[in-house]
């Protein structure tokens, strides 16, 4: 008994399917780029992670201006 109650046999008839599907190049393709697509997405993680600190350090920062706002009387 192999994945879920799925066969060994089983699991190779879908594979050779699937390969006269899509044929050996598509896939190839198709396999690196989700590979890229999950590199690009685990260095803009690890970027933002390392933005994060920074981010933190510069709110102490700030200056808040304080003041009143008032409106003035229409003249008519």
């Amino acid at each position: 008994m192999g994945f879920g109650g799925i066969s060994i046999w089983q699991l190779l008839i879908i594979l050779v399917i699937v390969l006269l599907l899509f044929g050996t190049k598509r896939l190839r393709n198709l396999g690196s780029d989700l590979g890229a697509a999950f590199k690009g997405f685990k260095n803009a993680m690890s970027e933002e992670e390392n933005k994060a600190p920074e981010k933190l350090a510069d709110k102490g920062n700030d200056k808040v201006i304080e003041g009143e706002a008032t409106r003035e009387k229409e003249n008519s």
